[in-house]
């Protein structure tokens, strides 16, 4: 998909699976085992889906996964799979390489958005997986990641986190802004403090990286929000927002955990805001 100077594709980095009832937080589970159905444990299959923009020379990964480092315990515990999919198998079938990769867009240090930035070399030291790449996260999100507060610390890992603060490759960013034409950050505070989201433009068409503020086509309806925000009544509020504009300007928005529809548009229908088409990026 072209859009603007950007080439865009989708790369599928692999599956893994979160507890179905705190991805749907209050919502009840008879109405979301229908599309999302639960293992015996309770755990839905969920996509690590992340997003290549390539443009003369510059090659602009956006998050990247859960990655390699993962214990065998945790590896069970979150079910990753990477049978059919991972990140660097991804890339390397559009003849990425890592060292090709020039810019790595953070949108939140969660453990399945940064994980696949570092990895664990032959004699077990971290090492960032794309050297050549200038890595970009927001300064409040950097902050609170550090501040070990007992809702969401088991998400940010120190192993995902400090081998990025030690390098030279780490941009930290101050609020919402235009990367570079045709690139901005917005910003979200619901889900956690200072997630960046990308909306990537051209002359008509409009792609929102919704991250984790819409993390699944289930996610679209205004009250589906997960048990894992920090502030789910301002998710509500800022989806019911964006999904407006979205819908008025019939942006396409990206699903970063949906297994099945990657990308598509919204529209308001008889009970709110839903997928109007899907696409495959």
């Amino acid at each position: 998909m072209q859009i603007g100077n950007y080439q865009v594709q989708l790369v599928d980095a692999g599956r893994y699976k979160l507890d179905g009832g705190a991805m749907f937080g209050v919502i009840p589970r008879n109405l979301w085992e229908k599309e999302n159905p639960p293992d015996d444990k309770n755990r839905i299959t969920m996509s690590l889906n992340t997003l290549l923009l390539v443009r003369n020379g510059r090659v602009i990964l956006v998050d990247s996964g859960v990655g390699n480092k993962f214990s065998e315990k945790y590896q069970k515990i979150y079910a990753v799979d990477y049978s059919k999919h991972s990140l660097l198998q991804s890339l390397a079938e559009k003849n990425i390489q890592v060292e090709d990769v020039t810019d790595v867009i953070i949108t939140h240090l969660h453990f399945d958005h940064v994980g696949g930035a570092t990895y664990y070399d032959d004699r077990g030291n971290l090492q960032l997986q794309f050297p050549n790449a200038t890595h970009y996260v927001q300064k409040r999100q950097l902050e609170w990641a550090q501040k070990d507060f007992p809702k969401d610390r088991a998400s940010y890992l120190s192993e995902n986190i400090d081998p990025l603060i030690k390098s030279d490759k780490l941009q930290i960013l101050a609020g919402a802004q235009e990367l570079e034409p045709g690139l901005d950050l917005l910003l979200s505070e619901g889900h956690t403090v200072a997630q960046q989201m990308l909306l990537i433009s051209g002359q008509q068409e409009k792609l929102l990286y919704a991250a984790d503020m819409i993390p699944m086509t289930a996610h679209i309806p205004i009250p589906w929000v997960m048990a894992y925000d920090l502030y789910p009544v301002v998710t509500i509020q800022e989806k019911e927002k964006l999904l407006k504009i979205a819908a008025d300007q019939e942006w396409m928005v990206f699903f970063e955990h949906d297994p099945r529809i990657y990308c598509g548009t919204v529209e308001m229908g008889d009970r709110g805001y839903q997928l109007k088409n899907s696409v495959t990026l």
